[in-house]
């Protein structure tokens, strides 16, 4: 399937395309005379006298310095080798798509300069399903991020590498076996694919798109808690949200009300229970995972005028005949949307870590103790908690904003900086800790609701009881636990808890767009 976007344009779906490598990409046909346009200005400051930042003079601090026209293109090349500095393990292909696309996108508005090969440069290496290799870590996220997106374009120069199958292979050679050739790069085209916050909003945008499943696992496993302690589904009463009005506790609200309703195990203690109200970790999650799903609802807004916007310096105004030197390279709305993701995602995990506690508390549940037959012989779940809440307590640390933070660089001439790149590449451990918590979580729940037998809970919830036990059996006696765990919090992070959701009728959508 070939996707034409409109740079500008891009939606939250066609970016998940990208991330999941279901598209190919071209961009609309309309926008090139903009891209020609803006081009020729370039190319016109290039052969000119006066000193533009990026196209004649040196970088950062080196601004002041004058290029000789001779120079121009060594100039850009140089900047791509001098800035090829990362550290770490490769960003995912998965990150290094969304890149890819973003930058071509961003340089098709027409305000970079760049020719239209170097657009078609990308999305060919793109549309070919080749990875540059990128590492992770190097960027401060202002300037742009600067050493994964060198290392980004160095691939595209043939001067870098590209990840094949996992292996890091010469640029040169990955090219030439798919019948590319190596761009070469003219006046201020290699700052135009180094400036920009491509890579943090990729980081950012993979992180949404991954806790999507984990935040529906969610609401299913938070549900099937409910039941399994003999919740009230009193708390979830449309009344009591809507004179709060909150709008994402209102959804997660509907969205608990749909996924208790039917419950026989409800119904059989609506009358003659002796609890006056539930713990928190149960009554309040409209109030917790709502704020939550505000927050990511928030970041998604954020991350999707990102991905669409030009961030690269100088920008080029061709229909006004001017290049005006700015600062949208600095991500700091990026930074600032991670970290509420970051602290959205600890909470969910927050949550859930107290409602394993909760169901492993006799006195509370009136469950068995740790959920066994037997404790004291078996000690049932009581060590899976700690688990999670040893991933919970992680996830504290990490929900630390990134965004406080800023080291000076280039002689200070960089004096304040987002660090958003590793805001958001922070997010993805968060997201697998939450995940981990859930699988423990569902086990409980599980686990919960097989001793209120032969009472069922709603069809739903019993079939997300049904999928766990196709994967891991009860937990009669105490055995070794661990693959349980990761087999169900594979099940989280794979998404198969979803259509037990989004298959019930009226439910609002999980993102809301702006």
């Amino acid at each position: 399937m070939t996707l034409t976007i409109t740079p500008g344009q891009l939606s939250l779906e066609q970016l998940q395309a990208v991330h999941a490598s279901r598209v190919r990409i071209e961009i609309d046909s309309h926008a090139r005379a903009g891209v020609r346009a803006a081009a020729a200005m370039v190319q016109a400051a290039a052969a000119g006298d006066a000193p533009v930042y990026g196209v004649n003079t040196g970088f950062g601090k080196l601004a002041s310095t004058r290029i000789s026209k001779a120079d121009l293109a060594q100039l850009q090349l140089n900047l791509i080798r001098s800035h090829s500095v990362g550290v770490g393990a490769p960003l995912s292909p998965e990150v290094v798509r969304l890149m890819l696309v973003t930058k071509a996108a961003s340089l098709a508005r027409g305000h970079s300069g760049v020719r239209e090969e170097v657009i078609d440069a990308i999305l060919d290496v793109y549309n070919e399903g080749l990875v540059p290799y990128v590492p992770a870590q190097g960027s401060v996220g202002a300037s742009g991020d600067l050493a994964p997106l060198s290392h980004m374009s160095l691939a595209l120069i043939g001067e870098g590498e590209f990840l094949v199958h996992g292996e890091r292979r010469p640029a040169s050679e990955v090219l030439a076996n798919h019948g590319l050739q190596p761009l070469v790069l003219e006046a201020k085209e290699g700052l135009a694919l180094i400036n920009g916050t491509q890579t943090s909003t990729a980081l950012a945008l993979h992180a949404l798109f991954a806790f999507e499943p984990v935040l529906e696992s969610a609401l299913v496993i938070g549900a099937l808690t409910v039941d399994a302690a003999r919740g009230s589904d009193g708390p979830f009463d449309p009344r009591i949200h809507a004179v709060r009005g909150q709008p994402g506790q209102i959804d997660v609200a509907q969205y608990y009300r749909a996924l208790l309703a039917g419950s026989a195990i409800r119904a059989s203690h609506a009358e003659g229970d002796d609890r006056v109200q539930d713990p928190y970790c149960l009554r309040c999650q409209p109030q917790v995972v709502g704020a939550c799903l505000d927050q990511l609802r928030y970041a998604a807004r954020v991350l999707l005028r990102e991905a669409n916007a030009v961030t690269d310096n100088p920008l080029v105004f061709a229909d006004e005949g001017v290049m005006v030197s700015g600062g949208n390279f600095h991500a700091e709305p990026v930074a600032l949307a991670a970290d509420s993701m970051a602290t959205a995602i600890a909470e969910v995990g927050a949550i859930a870590e107290r409602r394993i506690a909760m169901l492993i508390d006799a006195g509370v549940s009136k469950l068995p103790p740790f959920l066994t037959a037997d404790a004291g012989l078996n000690s049932g779940f009581m060590i899976a908690h700690v688990t999670a809440a040893a991933l919970a307590s992680e996830n504290k640390s990490l929900a630390h904003p990134a965004s406080v933070d800023s080291l000076p660089t280039s002689a200070n001439q960089e004096d304040h900086v987002s660090m958003a790149t590793f805001a958001a590449r922070r997010l993805q451990p968060m997201i697998d800790n939450v995940a981990c918590i859930l699988g423990v979580e569902l086990l409980a729940a599980a686990q919960g609701i097989e001793f209120l037998r032969p009472l069922r809970s709603s069809q739903p919830l019993e079939t997300a009881h049904a999928l766990l036990r196709a994967r891991c059996p009860s937990v009669e006696v105490d055995r070794y636990l661990a693959p349980d765990i990761e087999r169900a919090t594979d099940l989280v992070k794979r998404g198969e808890l979803i259509p037990l959701l989004r298959s019930l009728p009226g439910l609002p959508a999980l993102w809301v767009p702006a």
